[in-house]
């Protein structure tokens, strides 16, 4: 047997006893005599298993018990009583020991528990470690997904995210856009300054001028000092613009000379200020069809397109729903109290049923409220929105050629997903031949690809 074994017992001769049996059978042996030196002991030597006596003066077995559990929770005890009643033995196990053992110790069953909880020790060792394995491989800084889809952004952010290249990123709204944006910023040469960002849907466009580059002192009613904006605030750092397919014309021309000199002037002001700031940025737009219809520049558009990221919607990526779930029930069940470990199978067919209109954004939501709702360790369906709690209606077809439109709608994304790939197993996955056949360009065609995250 190989393991670190730790015996506490306030009989000496017994502590003695245990120690030559175990370390005739190869593991390594420390004995302490009381609970309070068991405590001092694995603070600074971890142990595998823990062999206690119940009965000790000050700190008994049980107590010794609950705070080991309560520290290294992790860690086997077993217990030891001389006393024919097994209750106390019992209660110990429902505290989280291991196992219990009689006085007089017989040396075949010592022997026979400690093998077995040292198995368990290392099975649980194991377990963990590839949990830990796993949330790595599947966890990029707080992104999650095991997909095809998520697997490859993660690429894309490790590649991409030492470089000094503008980035924007596509995805529909709760997508997870900003934690790229963080991402990339917290992998990149800039990860020691500042990381600013702004939601440029959500300021009026008169406050986000002033909000981006500051103002002079007096440049305004009310501009009764000077401020720095983002820009200034951001410098050899990094400043995230979300929704930047919101911005006005006007805000669009300031930026684009941002981009290009690295210099602006505050609103008001007419002292030219030098920055050096790394922009990302992140739209749920089109930007090459907003170009078309005249509401983004041309030339920011291709300033900002340098390395696109597409964000897939939660929906195209249901195997990454589970972990999401266990991600969002521990970040709830610390900041709620509530000791819900699980959502019934029932809900999760739900949940992998569900389209997510608002994607991971609206699963942690719903993850959250089930959380304060329910009455145990587990998620039922009655914690769930209503319209959670209901059967969901049947998935629209996938043949865009043949179907009647259900009574519920359908999703013009879906739909249009599927005449995209309709079209290309047509032409072969001729993208020349498959967006005449569609009768759009050959970039949209590439960008729709991109955006739906195709393959042939």
């Amino acid at each position: 047997m190989n393991g670190k074994i730790l015996v506490v017992d306030d009989e000496a001769i017994q502590r003695d006893i245990v120690r030559d049996i175990l370390e005739d059978q190869g593991c390594e042996v420390a004995a302490v005599g009381s609970g309070p030196e068991a405590l001092e002991y694995i603070n600074s030597s971890p142990v595998d298993v823990i062999l206690t006596d119940l009965r000790m003066p000050g700190m008994d077995g049980v107590e010794l018990l609950e705070k080991i559990k309560q520290h290294e929770p992790e860690t086997v005890v077993v217990v030891i009583t001389a006393y024919g009643s097994v209750e106390s033995a019992v209660d110990a196990m429902k505290k989280g020991a291991y196992h219990y053992l009689s006085k007089p110790l017989g040396k075949d069953e010592l022997t026979l528990v400690v093998q077995r909880a040292l198995q368990s020790k290392q099975q649980s060792d194991e377990i963990r470690s590839l949990r830990r394995e796993l949330q790595e491989r599947y966890e990029f800084h707080n992104i999650i997904g095991r997909s095809q889809n998520m697997q490859q952004v993660f690429k894309m952010i490790e590649k991409i995210a030492p470089s000094e290249s503008t980035v924007i990123i596509y995805g529909e709204s709760g997508t997870g856009k900003e934690l790229v944006a963080r991402a990339l910023h917290s992998h990149s040469k800039r990860k020691d300054q500042k990381f600013l960002a702004v939601n440029c849907a959500a300021i009026p466009d008169t406050l986000l001028e002033t909000e981006m580059f500051g103002y002079e002192k007096g440049a305004f009613t009310g501009a009764y000092a000077q401020k720095k904006g983002l820009f200034e605030e951001a410098d050899k750092g990094t400043l995230f613009l979300d929704e930047i397919g919101d911005l006005d014309v006007t805000l669009q021309a300031k930026l684009l000379r941002v981009l290009q000199e690295g210099e602006f002037q505050r609103v008001g002001g007419s002292k030219t200020i030098k920055v050096n700031v790394r922009l990302l940025a992140a739209t749920n737009k089109n930007l090459e069809e907003e170009v078309k219809e005249g509401q983004f520049r041309q030339d920011l558009y291709y300033r900002l397109n340098v390395v696109p990221i597409f964000l897939p919607p939660l929906r195209t990526r249901k195997e990454d729903i589970p972990d999401l779930i266990e991600h969002f029930l521990q970040k709830y069940q610390q900041k709620h109290g509530k000791a819900v470990k699980r959502v019934a199978p029932a809900v999760m067919k739900r949940f992998l049923d569900y389209r997510w209109e608002g994607n991971v954004r609206e699963l942690e939501s719903v993850i959250e409220r089930s959380v304060i709702l329910a009455d145990h360790d587990i998620i039922d369906l009655d914690t769930l929105p209503q319209k959670l709690q209901e059967p969901l209606a049947p998935s629209t077809p996938t043949s865009p050629l043949d179907f009647t439109i259900p009574d519920e709608g359908i999703s013009l994304e879906h739909l249009e997903r599927s005449l995209i790939e309709s079209a290309l197993n047509k032409a072969n996955w001729s993208i020349k031949k498959a967006s005449e056949l569609l009768g759009i360009s050959y970039k949209t065609l590439q960008y729709r690809i991109q955006k739906y995250h195709l393959k042939d």
